[in-house]
């Protein structure tokens, strides 16, 4: 663990509006999710497995605020998209003393269901969040995004995580189809970059975040399934 006062760590241990590391609920959370694991490598796999699969995937719940992302919220809803996921596991590693910053690029999305990707416009998904934590001595990427269940629907090994090596997503699913494709690496931030968010998204899916249509919403699972049935008929 580094030194406490380190300056160089400090972005990356302290809370913001986003990442609530001291809220009461998180808190709570973490001491469940941790128990009795004594190293951070440890703490850090236990805190992934619980946010990857806890908090259910939903990219229909996608709300650019701090309200909309930040970590009490995603754990009061129990579902949240990429970045709001990646903000819980931050906060949670944080609050065990372990920094934790967000990592972003933009992914071209071959798990996706055929209504979201008419509503969006596109398969490219900007801005796709992840969390960076600091174990053993290096940054370690951590992608707690789509849940077991939401994997299994849709024929993807779900992601796993030691806490010693990068947990990205697979470019093939478990049939060698296309999964996942990073695009564009839009680099790593102590906390959300909600302006420069905001932005990017108005540019890409101005329609859904504009007002111009009724905002999009649905059952991401459910939809997985209805697909799946349509492939295999």
């Amino acid at each position: 663990m580094p030194n406490a006062g380190d300056p160089t760590f400090a972005p990356y241990l302290q809370a913001t509006p986003f990442i609530e590391r001291d809220a009461p609920a998180v808190r709570a959370f973490v001491a469940r999710v941790v128990g009795d694991a004594t190293t951070d490598i440890e703490k850090a796999v236990r805190l992934f497995y619980a946010v990857r699969d806890e908090i259910r995937y939903d990219p229909y719940s996608i709300e650019l605020s701090v309200e909309g992302m930040k970590a009490t919220t995603t754990l009061a809803r129990q579902r949240g998209f990429c970045i709001a996921k990646a903000v819980l596991l931050a906060a949670a590693a944080r609050a065990v003393g372990i920094p934790a910053r967000l990592g972003f690029a933009d992914v071209r999305n071959h798990l996706t269901t055929a209504r979201l990707q008419e509503q969006m416009g596109t398969d490219v998904f900007a801005y796709h969040g992840f969390t960076e934590l600091w174990l053993g001595g290096r940054w370690v990427k951590a992608t707690p995004t789509f849940n077991r269940s939401l994997c299994d629907r849709f024929g993807v090994h779900p992601l796993d995580f030691d806490g010693r090596n990068d947990a990205v997503f697979h470019p093939f699913d478990a049939a060698g189809n296309r999964h996942m494709e990073y695009v564009r690496d839009r680099g790593h931030a102590a906390d959300v970059p909600l302006e420069d968010l905001k932005r990017v998204f108005f540019e890409m899916y101005a329609p859904l975040v504009s007002g111009q249509q009724p905002p999009i919403s649905g059952d991401f699972e459910h939809e997985a399934e209805e697909d799946a049935a349509r492939r295999r008929a």
